[in-house]
């Protein structure tokens, strides 16, 4: 079991997109970043590349169409964001009034909402946007690209990846399992598990990042010891390979889902894990179901 009994609380259960009137800036307490992470969903539209068995967006309301992204509105919206935050005023405003005190901190602004972040035209003009108002707020805190590493070899996408280097920029990139067969169970793709790995290698071969992994059961069923040794030896390959491993996040369910079946990973499975890493030299944190998780 860890060490020290970690923080909790039921906001780590609450990641709604919604706030207020708010199209794509939103608030959240996050277990991974250990505080307050400013989510900005460049998906409103709900396009993915994935369709993550363990995903909380519904996608089957209505149409999907592709949006463009009204800089100009998420600029006001996270202008308005930080302040708050800036203020404090975040700390007095339900539900983060109830904040335990050590999570009452800004640790990033984090990419991440109803798709897949890389896919949006909007991202590098989102990212120099969110850098400018961090400046203007005088507000220390990261940049996150929480991606599932599908688009990262694109051309196209390199510019971003630069300027997140050089803006404190942070990539946490999916990595849900080791074999075909676990990964297109999980996210359900046709994308296949190599091309992943490859990208993972790509990015983290420029810089540092981080790789997240949710572990869940699946009809009753944790993953096998042989899928868990085949997940590490992915990750021991990516390293051999030169890939610069920050950290790697090994979590689980935190909050309700639409798909049935699904009930998170006990926390010592997923501490069994994370000793499986360190014996392997691999930074690795777990993550825990919050302790009134329910289904």
């Amino acid at each position: 079991m860890s060490q020290q009994q970690p923080i909790t609380t039921p906001l780590f259960s609450q990641h709604s997109r919604s706030w207020q009137q708010n199209r794509y800036v939103y608030p959240v307490i996050s277990r991974r970043s250990k505080g307050l992470s400013i989510g900005v969903n460049l998906n409103p539209d709900r396009i993915c590349n994935f369709d993550c068995v363990y995903c909380c967006v519904d996608r089957g309301q209505g149409k999907l169409r592709r949006e463009n992204v009204d800089l100009k509105v998420l600029q006001d919206e996270l202008d308005g964001m930080l302040a708050t935050v800036a203020s404090g005023d975040i700390w007095q405003t339900p539900p983060f009034d109830t904040t335990p005190q050590p999570l009452r901190r800004l640790n990033d602004v984090a990419f991440s909402g109803d798709g897949e972040p890389t896919a949006s035209p909007a991202l590098l003009a989102s990212s120099e946007l969110v850098a400018n108002l961090l400046v203007k707020h005088r507000l220390d805190a990261k940049i996150v690209l929480i991606t599932n590493a599908t688009l990262l070899d694109r051309s196209s996408l390199q510019p971003v990846l630069a300027f997140l280097d050089d803006h404190n920029g942070e990539i946490w990139a999916k990595l849900d399992a080791g074999d075909e067969e676990l990964y297109r169970q999980i996210v359900r793709t046709q994308i296949p598990l190599q091309r992943i790995l490859e990208n993972i290698l790509l990015a983290g071969q420029a810089r540092p990042i981080v790789i997240q992994s949710m572990f869940l059961k699946l009809n009753g069923a944790a993953p096998s010891a042989q899928q868990i040794d085949q997940y590490a030896a992915r990750l021991r390959e990516l390293v051999a390979a030169g890939c610069r491993l920050r950290l790697v996040q090994v979590y689980t369910i935190a909050r309700p889902v639409h798909e049935a079946g699904l009930e998170p990973l006990p926390g010592e499975q997923l501490d069994t894990i994370v000793a499986q890493l360190h014996r392997d030299g691999i930074p690795a944190e777990a993550y825990y179901a919050p302790a009134k998780y329910a289904l």
